[in-house]
């Protein structure tokens, strides 16, 4: 593999679309309410969090899906469309079912697993998208 052809910068952007399509997601705005319930939080427990540890690290691991992402769409004839249905298709197909998986054996609620895997779908589709087309 020939790291020198991967666009860093465009590693960068999509780890930064897929936190801001996070903050988004489990805003009120979208999820937070139904996420909220299907974890059993209340407002005082999310309070109670060392919330820059936890951006710190989501940017963190976000960026390491961003760059194993761009790594499997490392092609010179990869493009938008392609690095989107990629993202799709490792969202759907490997961390949505995943998390159908765990939150199987967890005993989660189906909201649960649909509220995470979805944004994970959502998430990686748009990486694709920007990888794909900013290469």
């Amino acid at each position: 593999m020939d790291f020198s052809t991967i666009n860093w910068l465009a590693v960068i952007v999509a780890a930064i679309s897929s936190f801001l399509i996070g903050g988004l997601w489990y805003s009120p705005m979208l999820f937070a309410k139904p996420w909220m319930k299907a974890n059993g939080f209340t407002e005082e427990d999310l309070k109670g969090a060392n919330m820059g540890k936890v951006f710190g690290l989501s940017f963190l691991w976000a960026l390491v899906m961003s760059a194993n992402l761009a790594m499997f769409l490392n092609d010179p004839k990869t493009d938008a469309a392609f690095g989107a249905f990629a993202g799709f298709a490792a969202g759907f197909g490997w961390v949505a079912m995943g998390f159908f998986i765990v939150g199987l054996f967890e005993r989660r609620s189906t909201g649960w697993m649909l509220i995470n895997g979805a944004y994970m779908v959502v998430a990686l589709t748009v990486m694709g998208l920007i990888l794909g087309a900013w290469r």
